[in-house]
């Protein structure tokens, strides 16, 4: 028990100074490692890529996905999203599919520029590379001429 309270003590006493400059209102650090999970890049870059005018959707098929995620193989945030990241950078593979009348390459620019800009703001990290696959495109509903 001795050992214990002499422990205790110890422990009080080694917090006395951090504690006091927590009162003083000064900048308290802790030091510690962070990870953030592949998922986690995924959806920043997935749901970036989807506030991009032009973006009808990002991820394949909807069958496809849809089966995917009733099978267990996928979760819909990050749907569309391939990282590979490290500490400091991040590799994202995205597949979208885009809507008819928009230019695709002004278009995968700002989704480049969008995802980058929402990965260093939101996690930290530099997108070293935003690969896009175009691979399906959207036809609006009320087209000039379309009949119906």
């Amino acid at each position: 028990m001795a050992k214990k309270a002499l422990e205790h003590r110890f422990h009080e006493e080694e917090m006395k100074p951090k504690l006091e400059e927590m009162e003083k209102g000064g900048d308290y650090l802790v030091a510690g490692q962070t990870d953030i999970a592949d998922g986690v890049i995924g959806a920043i870059a997935a749901t970036a890529a989807g506030e991009v005018d032009g973006v009808a959707e990002v991820g394949p098929g909807t069958v496809r996905r849809i089966l995917s995620e009733r099978l267990g193989g996928a979760h819909k945030k990050s749907w569309g999203a391939t990282v590979q990241a490290g500490k400091k950078e991040a590799i994202v593979d995205l597949t979208v599919k885009v809507i008819y009348g928009y230019n695709v390459p002004q278009l995968v620019v700002d989704v480049r520029k969008k995802v980058g800009a929402r990965l260093l703001e939101i996690a930290g990290l530099i997108a070293k590379e935003v690969n896009i696959r175009v691979v399906g495109i959207d036809f609006p509903a009320r087209m000039p001429g379309r009949v119906e």
